[in-house]
């Protein structure tokens, strides 16, 4: 969420799939599902032609509705979409899809709201560094994570069209800064944040969206990456 210091490394880090796909809702109408606290949807409407978020949860989405009136937002179960069929350009759902159970359910729900030709945006935590070496995700309310071939193997058994698949990694102050506290989300997760370091505690809450930079495979690796960020496409 916006607004927390001890989270500003986790919410930039949100923060910065939202910047990127910033050029794909301009002029379009999007869905944004799983829309959490609201702040990616506003920034949405700043751009599209019109924009719905959707959540399950009846208190965030009053928050959202409160908190940013440029933006629609609707409660909704994530595998009973409150569009038509065919009825959105973009579909935007970022750091969601490792929460839900059934994820083909959900992957083909997604696909039915969209137009034929319309764009779909996923992201999600890169299993192979969140979770390393792990059976299960250390964070205890993902139910799955994938790799970069296994979200795009899902996405594309479920009738989506893949258009690229990329990673987002740690800037150069990032890396810097991973260096100095040797490992800088370990150092995050050690103690609790009453317990960080004056110096940690500086350098989390000046973390910027800059810090985070959006890859294609072809040019780093998306096994290394932080998140998996993938472009696909409702066939025409």
């Amino acid at each position: 969420m916006p607004g927390i210091p001890a989270e500003n490394y986790w919410f930039r880090r949100h923060e910065a799939a939202y910047v990127f796909a910033q050029p794909y809702v301009t002029g379009q109408s999007v869905l944004e599902v799983g829309c959490g606290e609201g702040y990616g949807t506003a920034l949405f409407a700043a751009s599209a032609s019109r924009v719905l978020g959707v959540d399950y949860d009846a208190l965030t989405v009053a928050h959202a509705a409160a908190t940013y009136p440029q933006a629609s937002f609707v409660r909704a179960n994530l595998a009973a979409l409150p569009v038509q069929s065919a009825s959105v350009d973009v579909l935007a759902t970022l750091q969601v899809i490792e929460h839900v159970w059934n994820h083909p359910e959900f992957v083909q729900e997604c696909l039915r709201a969209l137009r034929p030709g319309g764009l779909l945006i996923v992201t999600t935590p890169n299993r192979l560094t969140f979770s390393p070496g792990l059976d299960a995700p250390v964070n205890p309310f993902h139910t799955r994570e994938f790799t970069g071939a296994e979200l795009s193997e899902l996405l594309s058994q479920c009738g989506f069209a893949i258009d690229t698949v990329l990673g987002l990694h740690a800037a150069p102050r990032l890396r810097a800064l991973d260096t100095e506290h040797d490992g800088f989300v370990a150092a995050q997760l050690a103690v609790p944040p009453k317990l960080w370091s004056e110096r940690l505690y500086d350098d989390v809450v000046t973390v910027a969206a800059r810090d985070f930079v959006i890859l294609a495979a072809d040019v780093h690796s998306v096994d290394e990456s932080l998140d998996l960020v993938v472009l696909a496409r409702r066939p025409l």
